[in-house]
Formats: C-alpha cells, sequence, structure tokens
C-alpha cells in the first residue's frame, strides 16, 4: 500500500498485492522486526523471513472493516493516492485482506487505465497476477514473511517478494520487501509507517544490498460501522 519516489511497476503494485504472515497465535513477541528496522537503510538479503507457504497474513482484529485509505510521501516527490481497502473474516473468523479488490484499487490509483485487471492464484494466496496494458503480466509471490504484535494496538508484517513482470522482451525479475507498521489509534483510524527496499533477481545470487529504498506513511479512516468483535 505504499508508494516510492522510483516506483518501478511491479513494486508499485506490491502491498496491496500481497500484504501477507503466521497464524495469530504465532505471532512472536521477539522484536525480530523492530531490530530489522534499526537497519534501515543498510538492508541485505537474506532477511530474517521465514517462507510463507500457502499461510495467509492473519490481520488484528481492529482491520476488520472497509477503509479509505492515504498513502504520503513525505519527501514530496510523489502526490498522496487515495484508495479504498477492505478486510473481512474468512471461514474461520479470522481477518484477512481483500486482496484482488485492495491491489485494483491502488493499481488504479496509480496506474489508472495501465492496469486492466488483479487476479488471485486459487491454489496459493501469496500468488496474484495484474494483468496490464501493452501485453504485460505482472506475476507477484511472497517468498519470505513474519508478523508480530507487541501490544494490542501495534500490529508489523514485513514480506519479501518475488517479481516477474512479463511482456515484450526478456522477463525483468527483482525482489521487493516491504516492511509495515500499523498502530490502532482508534476504532475509525490506522496509522502505518512503511519501509521499503528493491533487490536485483535472485539469478544473481541469493545474498543482496539493497538498490533502491523508500519511506513513508499510511492512514486508513472508516468507511463503515464494522467493529472488532
Amino acid at each position: 500500500m505504499s508508494i516510492q519516489p522510483w516506483r518501478p511497476l511491479a513494486a508499485a503494485l506490491l502491498c496491496l498485492l500481497l500484504l501477507a504472515g503466521q497464524p495469530m497465535e504465532a505471532w512472536a513477541v521477539d522484536a525480530v522486526l523492530e531490530q530489522r528496522l534499526s537497519a534501515w537503510p543498510q538492508w541485505s538479503l537474506p532477511a530474517p523471513l521465514p517462507r510463507p507457504g500457502h499461510q495467509d497474513l492473519l490481520y488484528p482484529d481492529w482491520f476488520a472493516g472497509s477503509w479509505q485509505a492515504t498513502s504520503h510521501d513525505p519527501s514530496g516527490a510523489e502526490p498522496d493516492l487515495h484508495y479504498t481497502v477492505h478486510f473481512s473474516r474468512d471461514g474461520r473468523g479470522r481477518v484477512v485482506g481483500d486482496r484482488a479488490f485492495n491491489a485494483t484499487a491502488i493499481g488504479e490509483a496509480l496506474l489508472g487505465e495501465q492496469l486492466l485487471q488483479v487476479r488471485n492464484d486459487p491454489r496459493n494466496p501469496n500468488r496474484q497476477l495484474a494483468d496490464l496494458r501493452g501485453d504485460q503480466l505482472l506475476e507477484s509471490t511472497v517468498v519470505g514473511r513474519r508478523s508480530e504484535q507487541p501490544d494490542s494496538s501495534l500490529f508489523l508484517a514485513d514480506e519479501l517478494a518475488l517479481q516477474v513482470l512479463h511482456g515484450p522482451g526478456d522477463p525483468r525479475v527483482s525482489r521487493v520487501e516491504t516492511l509495515s507498521r500499523y498502530r490502532c489509534v482508534s476504532g475509525d483510524r490506522i496509522e502505518a509507517e512503511q519501509w521499503q527496499a528493491s533487490y536485483g533477481s535472485p539469478s544473481d545470487g541469493l545474498a543482496a544490498e539493497a538498490r533502491r529504498s523508500w519511506r513513508g506513511t499510511l492512514v486508513l479512516e472508516r468507511l463503515d460501522q464494522v467493529r472488532p468483535s
């Protein structure tokens, strides 16, 4: 859900395509992600992010509902973006993001008519496909993830995505890491800081230094009357 001043197409869609985690009871108060933040912006791979398998991200209850999102670039290099996002309960009552809807919302705000549609992989919640004009296809797959909830009003999630942009010519492959720290300010407002780094293709080696980095803020303001149960 973040915006980057360097903003390659793949990274621009990452946050809403793939905000993804571990079962809620497995959240560890071990401050691994706070330690990761202390190294910013000198991030490198490998990162302390376990492979996610087919497990989706489970958000705290206070995410449930529909929100007006405002993404802000403090550097002023990019204008604010405004879009709507949804979080709902799955069949077991756990809060998850509406990936395709959310990715479409930010994609349309960012890319306009260049984005045609976003599709979920029905076999893997960690893989999405975005169809783009110009006969391009963005394939994004989460390959590493960690989430933590240090207290009832704070939630952190970090994930590493492998992104492949298919189109005319050879595919373009990159890895993008996005760490978000959300704070529940009230039942109607969530504020977040976000950090992102882009790395080269795994074909260049699993170990890598960040090539580009970005930091921004995100505010979610409630649009409905849903409250945590």
